[in-house]
């Protein structure tokens, strides 16, 4: 679309690599002041699971978080996005201004404990909700809207994932799944994503080193419409990084992020017919995180 909900220093790290932050990839952590924290960041782009959310242009992003020494934890997070106004604005569904959807508002919770030394595991709901205005839905892939991938049917994009992940020294593996439709793809529910994040403390100067490898399966079957094209909406999605802590919850990040994703499913605005430029394609990142 990151990268868990970040409670530990270990997640905390791994969200600043992936450079966006949905809810389960939040910005790095403050020192213990309390069971709530607060967080914004300002990034070069909103980069979720290696595809851009705002077509390549800034982002201001933040939000809160709740956690009780029992484990559990809720929290909400919130950024500024374009690619739902982009996608109408590429296709015939919709008169680009007439389409507003300009924030992701993610609300989640969960219960993360440490279950045997060393070994830490976190399972939980997250909800991507998306404020929208306008949207037209359609039944199927329609005519003049073939290129705007995600947001060909007008389907609502708001979708409720769960997710299980599992910390272990510098390791974090995590296994989402979609029990709604992915981000407005049509027949796309049953979504699986495959994460795995390596953060390694340097000792020196607070620099973190990170690394990141993922995989998007959707099972997504729509033909468009008056060809023989099927975009395929699966992708792998990689990244490697530095994060730093410069103390007093202020922390920077920097990482090359990218995907093999399909042009033609994501369709990046200004893209031709016979160019289909992806919101994936390869692209460095810098971002900068302050935790109360």
């Amino acid at each position: 679309m990151k990268k868990i909900i970040a409670l530990s220093a270990i997640a905390a790290a791994a969200s600043l690599l992936t450079g966006n932050v949905m809810a389960e990839d939040a910005p790095a952590a403050a020192p213990d002041t309390g069971p709530v924290t607060a967080n914004v960041t300002l990034a070069s782009q909103y980069r979720y699971r290696g595809i851009s959310q705002t077509n390549s242009l800034p982002a201001i992003q933040g939000g809160f978080d709740y956690a009780h020494e029992s484990g559990f934890y809720i929290g909400n997070w919130n950024s500024s996005i374009s690619w739902i106004n982009d996608g109408y604005g590429s296709t015939a569904l919709a008169p680009a201004t007439s389409v507003s959807a300009p924030i992701e508002m993610d609300f989640y919770a969960g219960y993360k404990k440490e279950v045997v030394e060393g070994l830490t595991l976190d399972v939980g709901l997250l909800e991507y909700y998306y404020p929208t205005k306008n949207i037209i839905n359609y039944t199927g892939y329609n005519t003049g809207a073939s290129l705007s991938g995600r947001q060909a049917v007008g389907a609502s994009p708001s979708t409720l994932e769960g997710y299980i992940a599992a910390t272990y020294g510098i390791a974090m593996v995590k296994y989402s799944y979609s029990f709604t439709n992915l981000f407005g793809i049509d027949n796309s529910k049953g979504s699986q994503y495959f994460d795995l994040s390596l953060n390694y403390d340097t000792g020196w100067e607070g620099v973190t080193l990170n690394g990141h490898v993922g995989y998007q399966y959707v099972p997504s079957a729509n033909l468009i419409a008056g060809t023989a094209v099927e975009p395929s909406f699966s992708y792998a999605d990689w990244k490697i990084g530095l994060t730093k802590d410069f103390g007093h919850g202020l922390a920077g990040s920097i990482a090359y992020i990218g995907t093999n994703a399909n042009g033609l499913a994501y369709y990046a605005p200004g893209s031709t017919a016979t160019n289909y430029d992806s919101t994936g394609k390869g692209t460095a990142f810098v971002s900068l995180t302050k935790t109360f």
